[in-house]
């Protein structure tokens, strides 16, 4: 008699790589739920704490005014206009200048600082000067160049450019040195010429640096026009903040201070859509999947 034919045991189904990418996707989404709910519950609680605190005079409201107010001023001005003009004129020339100088300081930061982190000879003679003029407090120069270039919006770009220039420069600079030798110099084995070494190997690798320094630099181009409106302009929100400091209207100062928050908080949501379409193939951060 031939032996029996023994069926194994059937054994539990171990859990498929789609359930555990179905996990971790609901685990993400959970911890996203949580954070902006955290986030808006914090702001909600901090806007009531200020609002009950003004409403029972534990602080002055004529100095630091309350939420409601600043609402309100803010509908105001964006239904019926500030003394200045339109709300949104003011809103325009103010991302203008903020847009033309942060353009400018990219720009020239990122050509300067590869070009000397590729030439040792520029960056040894050209070096102690860039650290002289970063170590130079920027803002002060913004009467400067009101002088140079009138109440006009020249002056406003000249400041944002400043304030722009060099955390661009310096990241460049750093990323173009950083650049991996052995795949420059696999390159130059192929045969690639300084140029084609610059731009196919160099400024690729150096672009996340690049892109790092963006979300800061458009802040600084935003707070050089606003610095540059605020002590000379004939139109923006810097001087729609200097107008209000100077009639005591604390809800005018912080309804400005908002709406700048809102056009820093869009141009950050922007850059950072496009740093996520442009990095789609950078591996995501160790925290984001287990």
């Amino acid at each position: 008699m031939s032996p029996e034919t023994v069926t194994p045991a059937a054994s539990p189904a171990a859990p498929g790589r789609g359930d555990r990418s179905r996990a971790r996707a609901r685990a993400a989404r959970h911890h996203t739920y949580l954070v902006y709910g955290t986030r808006v519950l914090l702001l909600v609680g901090l806007i009531g704490l200020w609002e009950g605190l003004a409403r029972a005079a534990v602080i002055d409201p004529f100095n630091f005014s309350m939420p409601s107010k600043i609402w309100d001023q803010a509908v105001q001005w964006a239904l019926h206009g500030t003394p200045q003009g339109s709300l949104w004129e003011q809103v325009w020339y103010t991302l203008y200048e903020a847009l033309l100088g942060w353009v400018i300081g990219v720009f020239g930061g990122v050509v300067l600082g590869i070009t000397l982190g590729r030439i040792r000879f520029l960056a040894d003679v050209l070096g102690p000067y860039i650290k002289v003029l970063n170590a130079l407090p920027r803002i002060v120069l913004a009467p400067i160049f009101l002088i140079w270039f009138g109440l006009g919006p020249a002056s406003k770009v000249a400041s944002a450019v400043v304030l722009v220039f060099f955390p661009v420069f310096f990241n460049a600079f750093q990323g173009a040195r950083e650049v991996d030798r052995n795949l420059v110099a696999n390159s130059r084995i192929l045969g690639a010429s300084n140029r084609q070494v610059t731009f196919q190997v160099v400024i690729p690798s150096a672009t996340s640096w690049i892109f790092t320094s963006l979300h800061v630099s458009f802040g600084f181009a935003l707070i050089g026009a606003i610095v540059g409106e605020y002590i000379g302009a004939t139109k923006g929100l810097g001087l729609l903040v200097a107008a209000s400091q100077g009639t005591f209207n604390a809800s005018g100062v912080y309804a400005a201070m908002l709406i700048l928050a809102v056009v820093a908080l869009l141009a950050e949501g922007l850059l950072a859509f496009l740093e996520r379409r442009l990095f789609r193939w950078k591996p995501a951060d160790a925290g984001d999947g287990r």
